[in-house]
């Protein structure tokens, strides 16, 4: 028998109908990063005339040079701007620093901020850690050249999609307890950060939807290894696993009711919470993973793509006092 689940809104359903369906195996990976990659680089990335000029820097982590994309806004800046460093989404095994980065660019425009994104390693030639240390090796090179760069260390947010989303609230704990970079906040949509599959709803989407619970398993097991699953993960390469989200930066969830990784981002809030953190969650009913992205023009869709535009405004124009 099927399981019950939250029906997918009908707006979305429509484009869903269009998106080849079906597991992500070990062995579709190589087309798969064939096929992001030809979507996702810079002159897509700038297309529409958007206000932004490009730079890109090279930090150095543990696992060698770490590319960095810097996209600053046209208009003169008479002060230091807040920063949002970003992490792609693609399950760490596919996508580049460009996928999906019209997003971030929404909120740097809204901001008055510059928008960053770092190219990391990828499993499963680069297992964890590879893929946390460049998004952290990075985000350490932006803070400690905030001077340089015109950035204000002050106002410095990271965000993630997907796997994005679990490595940037990876790299905020990790700032939090090496004492390193102040986060004024994490932006983390439709995150995946739970590598067990033990959830309700990553059992309720199991072969529907834009990522299922067999593309979800090949890519924790190209991160992991034999070790998915098991109870001596690192904490740090799945949230969900986390038992301390203490003196974490305001933190803002997007997810959708219709999709696998829903009861983990809640689960993440609930962790916040009660670790005594702020944490806003938004539950859009009949979202499929990446919703926005795949169908923008869905009502429910402008309705999520406003209230992460608004989110991050608010939370990088904050008077630093409150910070």
């Amino acid at each position: 028998m099927a399981p019950i689940k939250p029906a997918y809104d009908p707006e979305l359903a429509v484009v869903l109908d269009a998106i080849p369906a079906g597991d992500i195996t070990p062995e579709s990976i190589p087309a798969l990063r064939k096929m992001q990659n030809d979507a996702a680089n810079l002159e897509i990335t700038l297309s529409g005339d958007e206000p932004f000029t490009h730079h890109e820097k090279t930090s150095t982590g543990p696992n060698g040079p770490v590319t960095i994309s810097l996209f600053y806004p046209k208009n003169k800046a008479t002060t230091p701007r807040p920063a949002i460093y970003h992490m792609h989404s693609g399950g760490m095994i596919c996508g580049n620093r460009f996928t999906f980065f019209k997003d971030p660019l929404r909120w740097a425009k809204a901001a008055g901020a510059v928008a960053i994104t770092v190219e990391y390693r990828l499993a499963p030639e680069n297992p964890f850690p590879a893929g946390l240390n460049d998004c952290y090796a990075g985000l350490q090179y932006v803070a400690e050249h905030a001077a340089e760069l015109g950035l204000d260390a002050d106002r410095l947010m990271v965000s993630g999609q997907s796997a994005g989303a679990n490595l940037a609230a990876a790299v905020a704990i990790m700032a939090r307890d090496r004492k390193g970079p102040k986060l004024c906040g994490m932006l983390l949509d439709c995150g995946m950060y739970d590598d067990r599959g033990k959830t309700a709803s990553i059992n309720q989407y199991v072969k529907d939807g834009t990522w299922t619970r067999g593309s979800n398993e090949t890519a924790w097991t190209a991160i992991l290894g034999s070790q998915v699953g098991k109870a001596n993960v690192d904490p740090l390469a799945a949230v969900a696993r986390q038992t301390n989200l203490g003196g974490l930066p305001p933190a803002y969830l997007s997810v959708g009711s219709a999709e696998g990784f829903r009861d983990e981002n809640v689960e993440l809030a609930k962790k916040i919470w009660a670790a005594g953190g702020q944490a806003e969650v938004h539950v859009w009913p009949g979202g499929y993973h990446c919703f926005d992205m795949l169908a923008p023009d869905a009502a429910i869709s402008k309705a999520c793509i406003q209230a992460k535009v608004g989110w991050a405004k608010k939370t990088l124009n904050e008077p630093l006092s409150k910070l």
